[in-house]
C-alpha cells in the first residue's frame, strides 16, 4: 500500500462527479476570502494592541481548511488547529464571534477564557484545541471510537502539523484507530517548517503520509493549494471511513506564507521559496480556476469581495461592542457538576 500522490481537479465535469455545483463552488470561494479576511483583520488588530498574547494565521493553508471541511458531513466531527480558521469558517462560526474571541470577549466561542485561537464551538460539531498540537489526534480518535461503539455512520477529522507529527500522540492515535480501523481521517497540514525546522530534519520519509502503511491504511498527498483536490480526496476518505473502510492520512501540502506567529518574521524560510509559493496562492488560484472553469464574472468575484468586506466590518463593530467576561463567571463552565455527570460510575 503506497503513498498516492493526487492528480490536480482539471474540469468542471471532475466536480460535478464529486457533487459540487456552480454555487457550491461560489461558496467555497467566498468561504476562502472569508477566512483570510477574519486573519488580516486579526493582524491589525494585534498591532492595535487589542489582542492579547500572541497570534497566529493559516495565510496559504486556506484552501487545505476549507477544501476538508466543506467534505464534511453535518454530523461529523474535527479538532481544527491555529491554521484551519476556514474550517470554522465553513462550518458556521459567524466572524464576529471569531473577532470578539481573539480580543477575549464574551462573546467568543470561549466566553473569553482561552488562547485567542484556542477556540471551538462544539454545537458545530468542533472541538477546540490545546497548544500541545498533536494531543488533539486522541481527541478526534476518541470521538471516533464512541462513534463505533454507539454504531453511528459519522466520522472524526484530526488536524495536524508536519512538526507534530513527531509527537509520541500521533503514534498512539494512529496506531489505535488502524488497528481497530475506526472512522477517522488524519489530516496534516504540511507547511514544511516547525517553527523554524525544515522538513529535511523533521522526518526521513519523503512524505509524512508515507507512515501510514505502517499503520495500516491509506496515505495520500494532495496539494494543498488546490482547494478541490484537497476536498476531492478528503469526500473520498470521509466516506471511506463513514462505510467501514478505515482510517486515512491526508497530507495537504503548503507553505506557511508568514512566520510561525506575529513575533517571528521568518527570517531562516529562503525569499526564493517564498517568491515560489506565492505565485500558487489558494485564493488567486481558484479565483482563475474559476474564471477559467465556471465562468465567474468580475461582477460576481466583485460582488463577493464586496459582501466579505462588509461582513467584516459589521463583525468588527459588533465584536467590539462585546463586553469583557466578568470575573464572577471565571469557573462556569470550566468544571463539571455531579449534575452534569450522566455515567453510572458517578452516581
Amino acid at each position: 500500500m503506497a503513498v498516492r500522490e493526487a492528480e490536480p481537479v482539471a474540469s468542471l465535469s471532475e466536480v460535478k462527479e464529486a457533487g459540487l455545483d456552480r454555487e457550491d463552488l461560489l461558496q467555497i470561494y467566498r468561504n476562502m476570502v472569508l477566512t483570510r479576511g477574519i486573519e488580516e483583520r486579526g493582524h491589525i488588530l494585534y498591532r492595535q494592541g487589542k489582542i492579547p498574547g500572541s497570534f497566529y494565521t493559516g495565510r496559504g493553508n486556506e484552501a487545505s481548511a476549507v477544501g476538508v471541511a466543506t467534505a464534511m458531513g453535518t454530523d461529523d466531527v474535527g479538532t481544527p488547529l491555529h491554521r484551519d480558521m476556514g474550517v470554522h469558517v465553513t462550518r458556521g462560526v459567524e466572524p464576529w464571534r471569531v473577532l470578539a474571541q481573539y480580543m477575549g470577549r464574551r462573546d467568543g466561542p470561549t466566553k473569553g477564557k482561552d488562547g485567542n485561537v484556542h477556540m471551538a464551538d462544539a454545537r458545530l460539531g468542533l472541538i477546540a484545541m490545546v497548544s500541545h498540537l498533536p494531543a488533539m489526534l486522541p481527541v478526534a480518535v476518541g470521538c471516533a471510537l464512541a462513534f463505533r461503539i454507539k454504531e453511528e455512520p459519522r466520522v472524526a477529522v484530526g488536524w495536524f502539523g508536519e512538526g507534530a507529527s513527531a509527537r509520541g500522540d500521533t503514534h498512539e492515535a494512529m496506531t489505535f484507530a488502524g488497528t481497530r480501523r475506526l472512522s477517522v481521517v488524519f489530516v496534516c497540514d504540511n507547511n514544511q517548517w516547525a517553527y523554524s525546522t525544515p522538513t529535511h530534519l523533521e522526518y526521513a520519509t519523503e512524505h509524512v503520509a508515507d507512515r501510514a502503511v505502517a499503520y495500516g491504511f491509506e496515505g495520500v498527498v494532495v496539494d494543498g493549494t488546490d482547494v478541490l483536490a484537497v476536498y476531492r480526496e478528503a469526500k473520498r476518505a470521509i466516506e471511506k471511513a463513514r462505510a467501514g473502510g478505515g482510517p486515512t492520512l491526508l497530507e495537504c501540502q503548503t507553505l506557511r506564507m508568514e512566520g510561525h506567529a506575529v513575533h517571528d518574521d521568518a527570517f531562516y524560510v529562503p525569499k526564493e521559496l517564498f517568491e515560489e509559493w506565492a505565485k500558487r496562492d489558494p485564493l488567486e488560484r481558484f479565483r482563475l480556476w474559476l474564471q477559467e472553469h465556471a465562468n465567474m464574472t468580475t461582477e460576481e468575484d466583485e460582488e463577493i469581495s464586496a459582501g466579505v468586506k462588509k461582513l467584516l466590518n459589521d463583525a468588527l463593530q459588533r465584536a467590539e461592542e462585546s463586553p469583557l467576561p466578568d470575573p464572577s463567571e471565571l469557573l462556569e463552565g470550566v468544571y463539571a457538576t455531579p449534575e452534569d455527570l450522566d455515567t453510572p460510575h458517578h452516581k
